[in-house]
């Protein structure tokens, strides 16, 4: 049955003199964390036949009627004595477009706070933009009396209407909120994600704190906290209740959103919210000042972006490459590198592809390049595209043939080392000689036989020499010393002699008998082997810097 005007304005009149329309609350949670930080008032009609009327069904007609001011006093009386037991519980209400040609609202809502003990830094008023049409003066006369007073603004329901980037100019705002509209089909709907993206992203930038309505599920909550935004509100966190639940919403454990494929909550825990503009110049420095090659293909393979140091190891300037395909700007490399960015584009990360190319720097000489293809994806975790990551590598694997060479080196020097035999008695007076060494000995068999033997050691290394036989003599341990001795051709060569205690029946020393080995080309790849790793050392410790 239909209702007459008449009757209709009778009603809802009859409703506000009867207390039947009444405030209900919308928790509003903070994305990150779960807490409950503040509820939106959202005006019900509790009739008495209808059961419970939302505003939609109401408000225009209490416009109509000209009682909108008083339900607004009303709504906001209740709502501010019901939550005065919680101090730190914040308030957001929307007034509606016409309340905001009244310069009076300022000041009748300070009175209705006032009588409520209410303090108006805790109450946001919302804002939405068909209020700005037409009557942008005189709001952002009224929004500035409002902010005078402690009140925080929201602008509500931003991009659904006309939306307008000197509306935010405008009027002091403090929020800016997500239309449920986009937040509820963001999930799929690539063009809707993007779009909740710019405006959260835009309120970052602006310093405005960013709300998002209608949160339904988890994966809405997460992508919104990957995207940065910091409140939210919806079916997730609860619907709207009256007075005398709140205090059960309050104790009631919300959602926390959480690491998914889709958005990745470290993304969002180890980093300080700042704003895009802060972002950019910070990744713009790392990107520029880092000591590897880097670029960015999208899903064309196209360049978008190329730092300089890619730059110094291809020696193609960043004006050829942007916007043109890795193909078309490397055609000798694409049947080599395209089916690893295919697999980039797949999902797969692709690391340690090695390419030799022309040094630009060096004529003539080839640089080694390692390449890694990572698949960048956006904040529902589709690849848009690959990050490559180019590293020179040419000084490592010349120091790894440099020590190559020097491993065979010592492996030729092994197996082609010279060897002496040797006796002597404990007063270390050699007794007998390997007869084969006479190539390398400067002396006779008699000579060494006669204790000369100490004659053809270097000056530098007898003392020590006679010091090892020594102690030898009074603890019986074994010999192991390094020492010289001057060739036939008069070349000194180095040697190491080692030899064991030969004991009598009663367990004394009664000489040694050992073996001296010629080590001279081991000292020096010993030499060489060193100083080449102390100097791949310093050159990677030099990048690391």
């Amino acid at each position: 049955m239909r209702v007459g005007k008449s009757q209709s304005e009778s009603q809802i009149r009859r409703a506000l003199c009867d207390g039947q329309i009444v405030p209900y609350f919308q928790p509003l949670v903070e994305i990150g964390n779960g807490n409950v930080c503040g509820f939106e008032v959202l005006a019900r009609w509790l009739h008495p036949l209808r059961g419970l009327v939302n505003p939609d069904e109401f408000i225009k007609l209490a416009e109509q009627c000209g009682v909108i001011h008083t339900l607004t006093e009303r709504v906001l009386l209740q709502a501010f004595e019901s939550v005065a037991p919680w101090e730190g519980i914040q308030l957001a209400v929307n007034v509606s477009p016409l309340e905001l040609r009244d310069r009076s609202l300022p000041e009748r809502i300070r009175a209705v706070a006032e009588q409520g003990s209410f303090s108006l830094h805790r109450l946001t008023v919302e804002i939405t933009e068909s209020a700005l049409v037409d009557n942008l003066e005189i709001a952002a006369s009224i929004a500035c009396e409002l902010k005078d007073l402690g009140i925080k603004l929201a602008l509500d329901d931003f991009g659904t209407g006309y939306s307008s980037l000197r509306n935010l100019q405008a009027l002091p705002f403090d929020e800016l909120k997500v239309d449920r509209s986009f937040v509820g089909s963001m999930v799929q709907d690539r063009d809707s994600r993007k779009i909740v993206s710019a405006v959260v992203g835009l309120g970052q930038s602006l310093g405005l704190t960013t709300v998002a309505e209608g949160i339904e599920d988890r994966s809405q909550a997460e992508m919104l906290q990957w995207l940065g935004c910091d409140l939210g509100q919806g079916w997730l966190y609860g619907p709207p209740v009256p007075a005398p639940l709140i205090a059960s919403v309050l104790d009631t454990l919300m959602p926390i959103s959480g690491a998914s494929s889709a958005a990745p909550s470290s993304v969002v825990s180890n980093s300080v919210e700042v704003s895009p503009g802060v972002h950019k110049a910070d990744s713009q420095a790392i990107y520029e000042g880092a000591p590897v090659g880097l670029c960015f293909l999208d899903r064309n393979l196209r360049y978008v972006t190329v730092n300089d140091r890619l730059v110094e190891m291809h020696g193609v300037p960043i004006n050829q490459r942007l916007g043109r395909r890795f193909g078309d700007v490397f055609p000798d490399l694409a049947a080599t590198c395209e089916p690893f960015l295919r697999r980039a584009l797949a999902g797969e990360s692709v690391n340690g592809l090695e390419l030799c190319r022309p040094n630009p720097k060096r004529p003539g000489q080839c640089s080694t390049l390692s390449f890694h293809y990572h698949p960048a994806k956006d904040e529902a975790g589709e690849v848009i595209g690959i990050s490559v990551v180019g590293i020179d590598i040419t000084e490592h694997r010349q120091i790894e043939k440099q020590l190559r060479q020097l491993e065979e080196r010592h492996r030729r020097i092994l197996d082609s080392k010279t060897i002496l035999l040797w006796t002597i008695d404990k007063a270390g007076i050699a007794l007998e000689t390997d007869p084969d060494c006479g190539t390398i000995r400067v002396m006779s068999t008699e000579q060494i036989c006669n204790n000369e033997w100490l004659a053809a050691f270097h000056v530098d290394d007898v003392a020590r020499t006679v010091s090892a036989i020594l102690q030898s003599l009074v603890t019986g341990k074994a010999i192991d010393i390094e020492h010289r001795i001057r060739q036939c051709s008069g070349e000194w060569r180095w040697f190491r002699s080692r030899g064991q205690a030969k004991r009598d029946l009663a367990g004394a020393v009664v000489g040694w008998c050992g073996i001296s080995e010629d080590i001279h080309e081991y000292k020096a790849f010993e030499l060489d082997l060193n100083n080449a790793r102390e100097n791949k050392k310093a050159k990677v410790e030099c990048r690391e810097q």
